[in-house]
């Protein structure tokens, strides 16, 4: 899998995309951004919610579970220098046509085989493997 983030011209927000998916990327407005997009923290947090969530519907197919709607909130504390997530932490409602036995079982199978989630909880390795510097001169411009 591969994706890409392209910074927009002349602006401090970005695109990034997948194939034929796209997105806007920024800092908020307090961190020297405009606020167009989701900054990096959310965009972690919306991946675990979208793993789990695509998780759910796809054990409920093996399981012949019909599901109604999944509902994720993923929330963490971002603390320390270099700034980490701390304290990552997720809710969910799922709501399907089966016992609330069988839904409780497969909502912690899920918990237990989503696949981003397993990445952060194991460890995963991130490595820059290339870097191109352009080095070109900018005007000034006048205010």
């Amino acid at each position: 899998m591969t994706v890409h983030v392209r910074s927009a011209h002349e602006g401090s927000f970005s695109v990034g995309w997948a194939g034929q998916n796209s997105l806007v990327i920024d800092r908020s407005p307090g961190d020297g951004g405009q606020g167009m997009g989701f900054d990096g923290g959310q965009l972690l947090l919306l991946a675990l919610g979208a793993c789990y969530a695509n998780d759910v519907f796809r054990e409920a197919d093996r399981r012949d579970i019909e599901v109604i709607g999944v509902r994720v909130v993923v929330e963490c504390d971002w603390e320390g220098a270099p700034t980490l997530a701390q304290n990552v932490r997720f809710s969910t409602r799922v709501e399907a046509a089966a016992d609330e036995d069988e839904i409780m079982d497969m909502i912690r199978h899920v918990d237990e085989i989503a696949e981003i989630h397993n990445s952060l909880r194991n460890g995963i390795d991130v490595e820059l493997v290339e870097a191109e510097v352009v080095s070109v001169q900018v005007e000034a411009r006048a205010t």
